[in-house]
């Protein structure tokens, strides 16, 4: 498995914070609409945990954020 540390994670990361922060939410804010603790959102925020497909759609969708978008951004940023 892939470190939660490489540069093409800590890019992912990146750009969900960036996403999360334009969209004006705190962790705290994200994760009530998740309807999941702030812990969840940090822990995927530091690196601690990784996200999976539908995770990643859904906290997407929570930003207001078309996943597909995202994902285009991100393999920019690659």
């Amino acid at each position: 498995m892939k470190s939660l540390r490489s540069r093409e994670h800590r890019c992912v990361i990146a750009v969900r914070v960036a996403t999360r922060k334009a969209a004006g939410f705190t962790q705290q804010q994200l994760a009530a609409r998740l309807r999941k603790p702030q812990s969840f959102v940090s822990k995927y925020e530091t690196g601690e945990r990784r996200l999976d497909v539908p995770e990643f759609i859904r906290v997407s969708r929570c930003l207001n954020a078309e996943p597909a978008a995202l994902i285009t951004k991100l393999a920019r940023a690659l």
